[in-house]
């Protein structure tokens, strides 16, 4: 893990592509501005999670509801 000081209103690139800057910092609370392209998806880390496991749900529920399934009779 890099680990890096930053001020307010100091940003550190990721790439050519996406900038994180220092928004605020109040107390033990930084708060971020990150700019990223559409294409690159920027979630907090328990929202992240939480698309994970639905993920993952949705794919055993997919999969266990595709066998039940037959093909149409002709």
């Amino acid at each position: 893990m890099l680990v890096l000081s930053r001020h307010r209103d100091e940003s550190i690139m990721i790439g050519d592509d996406v900038v994180v800057t220092i928004v605020d910092i109040r107390g033990d609370k930084v708060r971020l501005g990150i700019e990223a392209p559409q294409s690159i998806p920027v979630h907090r880390q328990e929202v992240y999670d939480a698309i994970q496991r639905e993920n993952r749900r949705s794919s055993r529920t997919s999969a266990a509801a595709a066998k039940d399934i037959k093909p149409p009779s002709e």
